[in-house]
């Protein structure tokens, strides 16, 4: 059933028995793991069917730290969330988004990853992520590359020895979370979902030790609560900080925030575009569809990237990385780079330009192509990268958000140290020769973020270390989960989506046991 909360009468309480506030990835994936169970389901949207800017414009807010996106632009508010804004083309009108799970080594804790380290290891996320995968529809589960490759058509390149490896990315279909399983929540007869309904306080008892009922308000000015047995934020990286932070009833500093963790280790994936990697003769391309576009293998889109294997990062002590060739004509910029604007020497940097030029334009008509990288990268959780509330107030009368994404020198460090051996194992393989372009800590230009909001509300068994614990629960408080990227401790380099999806998963089979004990 589905309702317009713009119709619910001022201060009236909503009863039900499980609460989830949001309706994107992770509450669309709880709501459909509760279809049928014998306890009723209440799902709050603070958007409606489709996106309009004066709900949009909730998400506004502040970036105080390295270059983002505008905050109204980086996530969608309306049914489906974010999983509306998954964009890359898989071909027939399809829309999706890349899905891979973790690797083993970005759940262990590393000595040279600071806060690293999640309270179990992949093998006990593994049932999670098959199960995922059935939900995503992008069986058979393995991503072993022998069963994607084909040898004849798409082999993965021969690397010698064990440092680089080829990785498998599967692809899921936007329209199966944004319409048929919105479609089956919607037309769940133990599920309601309130469309237009935004969440604005946690409300507790005295000790913050219960939620006893969740606060909602809509833009056309009336407000009523929710009571339920358990609550579940499902609100995503920035938002699910936002609404403890502003939950402050009891807790001065924000609820599930007695240790000051609530908006802390903002994580990003790095993406940026640097170094050219030359390959061995022109007709090298035939031998590298595998990574050069998506194809489908077993029903299932995928491409493939190279990164290196856990024993070199160990060895290294490096982050983890995935690299996309990209197919260009040869730049001349990257075996001349710009000369420096202050060089006083006039006469050697005009003839410098035109040697650029004329080595430019007979690339160009020799048509030499080679490979840009697309990085993908970890980053180090950092307590200074955070999400706080701003002095700016939405229509709500709710203090916006203020996102201060800051990096560390040694993620820009291992993102050099990974294209050098990327670099010495394709030389080694007689795969090419790899151009590094980044020289220093500076961030690459055009460093930006793959809308991968993760860590803000992180996962640790120990409170002064997470704000949820290995269940997911708001530590120090009985009835309230958290689902989605935010509980990440680490965030690996692949993209979010499966994981998130897996977790949730984890997360419905809890609550559904505590629900059938009587919580």
């Amino acid at each position: 059933m589905i309702i317009d909360a713009r119709s619910i009468s001022a201060n009236e309480t909503i009863e039900t028995d499980v609460c989830i506030v949001g309706a994107g990835t992770a509450g669309i994936t709880l709501a459909r793991a509760f279809i049928g169970q014998p306890f009723r389901v209440c799902l709050l949207e603070s958007g409606g069917l489709e996106p309009d800017q004066e709900t949009q414009s909730l998400y506004q807010g502040e970036n105080a730290g390295l270059p983002y996106y505008p905050l109204d632009t980086a996530r969608a508010r309306y049914l489906g969330g974010s999983s509306n804004r998954w964009h890359i083309e898989l071909g027939g009108d399809r829309l999706g988004v890349r899905l891979r799970p973790l690797d083993p080594i970005d759940f262990a804790g590393r000595d040279w990853v600071p806060y690293s380290g999640w309270p179990f290891d992949k093998t006990h996320l593994d049932p999670f992520y098959d199960r995922a995968q059935a939900v995503c529809r992008i069986e058979p589960v393995t991503y072993d590359v022998k069963a994607w490759e084909n040898p004849e058509k798409r082999p993965r390149l021969p690397f010698v020895g064990n440092r680089m490896e080829t990785v498998i990315f599967k692809f899921g279909t936007r329209d199966l979370f944004t319409k048929e399983y919105c479609s089956q929540v919607k037309s769940a007869e133990n599920i309601t979902t309130y469309l237009h309904a935004n969440a604005v306080e946690v409300e507790t008892d005295e000790a913050a030790r219960v939620v006893n009922r969740l606060q909602v308000a809509c833009l056309q000015g009336n407000r009523f609560s929710v009571s339920a047995r358990l609550f579940i934020l499902a609100l995503g990286g920035i938002e699910t900080p936002r609404l403890l932070l502003l939950s402050r009833q009891r807790q001065s500093t924000g609820l599930g925030n007695q240790h000051d963790l609530v908006g802390r280790f903002f994580m990003e994936h790095l993406h940026f575009w640097s170094g050219i990697y030359l390959p061995p003769r022109p007709d090298f391309f035939r031998s590298t569809a595998l990574y050069n576009t998506i194809h489908t293998v077993q029903q299932v889109p995928i491409i493939g990237k190279l990164a290196l294997t856990e024993p070199v990062l160990r060895r290294e002590k490096l982050l983890s990385q995935n690299v996309q060739l990209i197919p260009s004509l040869m730049s001349n910029t990257f075996l001349y780079p710009p000369l420096p604007s202050q060089d006083p020497v006039s006469v050697v940097r005009n003839a410098y330009r035109r040697v650029r030029r004329v080595t430019g334009r007979l690339l160009n008509r020799q048509g030499i192509r080679v490979f840009q990288l697309a990085n993908m990268t970890e980053q180090i959780p950092n307590p200074n990268s955070r999400v706080t509330l701003s002095h700016e107030q939405d229509r709500l009368g709710q203090n916006r958000v203020q996102l201060d994404w800051q990096i560390t020198p040694l993620d820009i460090r291992s993102a050099i140290r990974t294209q050098e051996i990327m670099g010495e194992e394709l030389q080694r393989a007689g795969l090419g020769r790899l151009y590094i372009q980044l020289r220093d800590e500076t961030p690459p230009p055009g460093l930006h973020g793959g809308y991968h909001h993760m860590g803000t509300t992180r996962m640790h068994n120990d409170p002064k270390q997470g704000v949820v614990d290995a269940d997911s629960r708001v530590h120090g408080t009985a009835n309230l989960y958290v689902a989605g990227p935010s509980v990440f401790p680490t965030g690996g380099y692949a993209n979010p989506v499966l994981t998130i999806v897996a977790l949730a998963l984890r997360l419905a089979d809890h609550v559904k046991m505590r629900m059938k004990e009587g919580a």
